[in-house]
């Protein structure tokens, strides 16, 4: 049984429901396995028309638990280990990405219902849904874009433009859910309290449609992208990511974490920007 996800079905809508709320539901590698296997299994079932990715507590994901890939990255220095291996690294690397394009290459409309934070990993995660509902709460953005990544599904410039996308990776800067909308990250924003409700709604509406409608409109729809060169994007990114973490500044990040602490050393990166968790309370 999976241990980081859920699933319920009902109206010929699935519910993969992530469900770690006490760790922000980060991006694990039993998260990435659990994932994927409950979207194939999604798509693959008959009674499935629309498959609604949703998350428990106060974030939808805090990005990558990177507790453990910074821990996995200070060990490639062990005098016994190898140089980094670029290669080695986009295979890894790829493993995780493969599993977030299965919301973008699901037969099957896919919608993402987000609270709270959906910050770097997490966004290479949700931007390969179909659709993105968006509660009041919901903060986005890339951090890893100031040191230490790269977004490895690269839909951003596709969602919202060149010049806005330039706009929030050069900076990394935070987007609060009403921004989101209003530059074409997101489809829409709603209250946190119907989000669920008004998501699932969304959802079976869509289920009414037969499968095979469904499916040659999500194709039809998705090839655009896919004509303006969104392979080639994908693998630049999730190449360039491995990179940005063996950088010199990418190394000096992973001392500093393994110093004071990885919450630490992005609250460090974070404080001059004054956004995520350095913004100041009101």
């Amino acid at each position: 049984m999976p241990t980081t996800l859920r699933t319920e079905t009902a109206d010929g809508v699935r519910s993969l429901v992530l469900c770690r709320p006490a760790e922000y539901n980060t991006i694990t590698p039993t998260l990435r396995d659990d994932l994927a296997a409950a979207i194939d299994e999604a798509d693959a079932d008959p009674a499935v028309h629309v498959i609604l990715l949703r998350a428990e507590g106060r974030a939808f994901s805090a990005g990558y638990g990177l507790d453990w890939a910074t821990a996995a990255q200070a060990r490639e220095a062990a005098p016994t280990r190898r140089v980094w291996d670029s290669v080695a690294d986009l295979r890894m690397m790829k493993t995780f990405v493969d599993t977030y394009l299965k919301l973008w290459y699901a037969a099957k409309p896919t919608i993402a219902a987000v609270q709270g934070w959906c910050i770097g990993g997490g966004t290479d995660l949700v931007l390969c849904a179909d659709l993105i509902v968006a509660a009041e709460s919901a903060r986005f953005g890339y951090p890893p874009a100031r040191v230490w990544g790269t977004p490895t599904t690269a839909l951003w410039v596709y969602r919202m433009g060149l010049e806005r996308t330039k706009r929030y990776l050069f900076t990394g800067d935070e987007i609060p859910a009403r921004k989101a909308a209003e530059i074409g990250l997101v489809l829409e924003v709603v209250p946190d309290d119907v989000l669920e409700t008004h998501a699932t709604a969304l959802a079976r509406r869509m289920a009414r449609l037969p499968v095979s409608q469904l499916v040659m409109l999500k194709l039809l729809t998705n090839q655009t992208v896919e004509n303006m060169g969104f392979a080639s994007s994908r693998l630049l990114g999730t190449l360039f990511d491995g990179v940005a973490r063996h950088t010199q500044e990418g190394h000096d990040f992973v001392r500093r974490a393994e110093a004071v602490g990885f919450r630490q050393a992005v609250r460090e990166r974070d404080d001059p920007f004054g956004d995520y968790g350095s913004r100041k309370k009101s």
